[in-house]
């Protein structure tokens, strides 16, 4: 019998209970459509983690002193300079984007009637470029700022908002920090949120650096940002800042250099082990809409067990009969996992079409569900399909 003829009665034996049919492949729709959801899911997170740590900075190093002395000299002497910023931008000076400082401090403003304290931290004009701001209004201070000690600063969002109602209406305005008056040049933002886990909060002023340094009793950068050239660069230039900054203070001092490599590096690990046990989830799926399929088929061959015996006595080969039921097997988990597949494309499209937004399709996932499909009506069909090809055709004939 033709491949043609066996695909012919495999597809109207199907037919002829459509109900059983369809109920059967739902498994393999769903358990396909999860996969495809689940690669897709993983694939976004991962991309929305990795875009919110590179958000922070790019290729960005931080340092700041870990312990000093216990004198307050010694202490003093630990403490991160301008001097040391100039030092770094001048030895790695090809290696690195930037290298800029920050210094903190406070002071107490009137906020909507009330009197409150505001953080005020003074750096330069490569700050906005290394810690990835986002300028809202306005313009950030650039070099001349610096340079001349201009009374200008900047306001987070939050701020601008409180102090003037809202960020184009506190360009220009004049506002007194320690008791001298600043005009406002911009508004800005991070651009992935930090929490307040950086030194910059909610509410927060920026001056130049060489302005603040005058309010401030002792001279300490805390931190000192650094901007390595390109990705490979971070580490080596992590250490070469690490061994500049011990080499230009005391033996003892202890300062914490660390870049958001290892934090890429984790969150990639653990959007990789999310994955993995997402897909074992949908692959159990799969393994018992086999089981269903198997369990299926064999209720199958016991209802046509004189269809057999009338097929294998007309001279229809064993053969014959185990192709035919394995291609029924195959039929079943393909149509649903043709529909999953289908199903789990649709989210994306969908996504793409109404709402503008790309969400990724690993075609990977797309040829691994459809393989597997395949794969498990061939072998959750083999048994059924060997039991049927095993019957004899005068016991099959009896059977009532």
């Amino acid at each position: 019998m033709r491949l043609r003829d066996l695909f012919a009665f495999s597809y109207q034996s199907l037919a002829a209970n459509r109900v059983r049919t369809r109920l059967t492949a739902l498994g393999l729709l769903i358990g396909n459509a999860a996969v495809i959801w689940v690669v897709t899911i993983s694939l976004v997170s991962r991309e929305l983690i990795l875009e919110q740590i590179r958000g922070i900075g790019s290729n960005m190093i931080y340092a700041y002193l870990e312990s000093g002395g216990m004198t307050a000299r010694n202490v003093d002497a630990d403490y991160l300079k301008m001097a040391d910023v100039e030092a770094v931008r001048e030895q790695l000076g090809n290696r690195i984007v930037a290298a800029t400082g920050v210094m903190t401090n406070f002071d107490r403003m009137v906020i909507q009637g009330r009197e409150e304290d505001v953080k005020v931290i003074g750096s330069d004009d490569h700050y906005a470029h290394v810690r990835n701001l986002v300028l809202l209004a306005g313009r950030f201070m650039d070099s001349s700022d610096v340079t001349l000690r201009q009374h200008v600063v900047l306001l987070t969002d939050r701020l601008a908002t409180r102090l003037y109602g809202s960020r184009t209406a506190a360009l220009g305005q004049v506002m007194k920090l320690y008791g001298l008056q600043f005009t406002v040049a911009g508004v800005f933002r991070e651009k992935t949120d930090s929490f307040g886990q950086t030194e910059l909060s909610q509410e927060t002023a920026l001056v130049p650096i060489t302005v603040i340094r005058y309010f401030t009793p002792v001279e300490r950068i805390d931190p000192l940002y650094v901007q390595a050239r390109t990705l490979e660069e971070v580490r080596p230039v992590t250490e070469d800042v690490r061994r500049l900054l011990e080499s230009r203070h005391r033996p003892g001092a202890k300062y914490t250099v660390e870049n958001l490599a290892a934090i890429l590096d984790t969150a990639s690990q653990i959007t990789v082990i999310l994955t993995i046990v997402l897909v074992l989830v949908a692959a159990i799926a799969l393994v018992i809409s086999g089981i269903g399929i198997m369990n299926i088929m064999l209720v199958t061959v016991t209802e046509r067990t004189r269809e057999i015996g009338v097929r294998m006595a007309l001279g229809a080969p064993r053969r014959a009969v185990l192709i035919q039921f394995l291609m029924e097997a195959v039929l079943i988990s393909l149509g649903g996992g043709l529909l999953g597949i289908l199903l789990g494309l649709a989210v994306p499209v969908a996504a793409r079409v109404l709402a503008g937004v790309t969400v990724p399709v690993s075609w990977i996932a797309v040829t691994v569900a459809f393989s597997v499909s395949f794969f498990v009506g061939l072998v959750f069909g083999l048994l059924p399909a060997s039991r049927a090809s095993k019957l004899n055709p005068t016991d099959a004939l009896r059977y009532e």
